[in-house]
């Protein structure tokens, strides 16, 4: 609550000029806003800034060109995260609003700068001088006529010699796109471009939390599990104007990404691979459960059995997992509703009680049966082949069992924080 009061404290005091903070974040009010209402600007341009002195001046003068030859009422507003070169002071000699962020990372510039921004739209776009600022109709356009995110798409429009390394384009790009579309269903051919804009409305819904690189991932993921009305623009992407190398770190940044989707994709990172190893393990001790079995001179016996088992424990436990996330993320607002989630996993306690004790039945009455067969044999030594074709059925059937009554019970306390 008391983030909602500064935040409108930053709306009252933005139309007489003042400077206010957000936290520990400082905005500089000027006279930053381009078009005949500074009060009501309709779009935010919104540049993140770590060290950019060399290209900050021609975006912004960019940015001031599209506005006002396209007549949009507008602000340009510099995000910046703790520069060192004078970065601050050309932003504000140039008109353009600075938030001191204080907080590093890419995503940190970007939340912090959006919670500033006055406009019904913001556009997002790199302070390098690699993405024209002169040439954002198309995305103004898309955001009138009602989409809430709109993203630039580097391989649809232009990238230009030297502007972006080879296994970036070739590889990193391609695939982490690719991952989204088919973890998220998301239609996004660029998950990577740092030219976006989206509406204030969409913003809020998305509730963007990540600080570094990852954000730009987070953004399209979320927009696209709530729903949002998304649409892409053909982009040019140009060599950046710095004479030092980019923030960008190839490898860190790219699992980050990565990390990021499967950790927001339960299915992807334990679902379908827990269902695939449960599936195969179960199979694979069913055909062995009459006796050795042969494929061509190699033969599979009751250690592959064993091995079968593991598989079963591992890929439930992976199950499990997959449904904690889903419940837990759902529960502190990570992730969306999910309607057929929640009917696919309507169970109680006492049905998951109930379902772990005929297993737990299950495995009492099979360990029943390999004791009496050691009776029977004067609890002396057993050929440990034939009976551990016994005991592990009965070992698969109590540890599931004792699994899914622990789970249940885990599930309900997920359930009463929900509640």
């Amino acid at each position: 609550m008391s983030e909602l009061r500064e935040i409108s404290e930053v709306n009252a005091k933005s139309a007489r000029n003042e400077s206010v903070s957000i936290g520990k974040v400082s905005v500089n009010y000027g006279t930053s806003v381009t078009g005949e209402d500074q009060s009501d600007p309709e779009v935010t341009i919104l540049m993140p800034c770590l060290n950019e002195s060399e290209t900050l001046e021609v975006c912004i003068r960019k940015a001031q060109g599209f506005l006002d030859a396209n007549q949009v009422r507008g602000e340009i507003v510099v995000s910046d995260n703790g520069s060192t070169d004078g970065s601050q002071e050309i932003a504000r000699s140039c008109g353009a609003r600075v938030v001191d962020v204080p907080i590093r990372g890419y995503g940190a510039a970007l939340i912090y700068g959006s919670r500033a921004a006055r406009g019904k739209y913001i556009i997002m776009g790199d302070s390098d001088d690699s993405y024209d600022f002169s040439d954002m109709l198309p995305f103004v356009r898309e955001l009138r006529g009602g989409s809430e995110l709109v993203m630039g798409n580097r391989f649809r429009g232009e990238i230009k010699p030297g502007a972006m390394p080879w296994l970036n384009r070739w590889l990193g790009t391609p695939v982490l796109s690719a991952l989204g579309r088919l973890f998220f269903g998301s239609p996004i051919g660029d998950f990577n471009c740092g030219l976006r804009g989206f509406s204030a409305g969409a913003f809020q819904k998305m509730d963007l939390r990540t600080n570094g690189m990852e954000f730009a991932s987070e953004m399209i993921v979320k927009a696209t599990l709530l729903k949002l009305k998304i649409s892409e623009v053909p982009t040019t992407l140009s060599p950046d104007g710095r004479s030092r190398p980019p923030h960008l770190r190839r490898w860190r940044d790219g699992w980050r990404h990565l990390r990021f989707m499967l950790l927001y994709s339960p299915r992807w990172l334990f679902l379908y691979p827990g269902g695939l190893l449960m599936t195969l393990g179960l199979l694979l001790s069913l055909w062995l459960l009459p006796g050795p079995r042969f494929i061509g001179r190699v033969g599979f016996d009751i250690h592959t059995m064993i091995y079968a088992a593991i598989m079963m424990f591992v890929g439930y436990q992976a199950v499990t997992f997959a449904v904690f996330t889903k419940v837990f993320a759902i529960t502190h607002g990570l992730l969306p509703k999910d309607a057929k989630f929640h009917r696919a996993f309507r169970i109680t306690l006492e049905t998951g009680l109930a379902v772990g004790g005929v297993l737990v039945a299950l495995g009492l009455i099979i360990s029943m049966v390999a004791l009496g067969y050691w009776e029977r044999r004067g609890f002396g030594p057993l050929d440990p082949i034939r009976t551990l074709r016994v005991v592990t059925p009965g070992t698969i059937c109590l540890t599931i069992g004792f699994q899914t009554v622990f789970s249940s019970f885990f599930l309900s306390v997920l359930g009463l924080v929900k509640r």
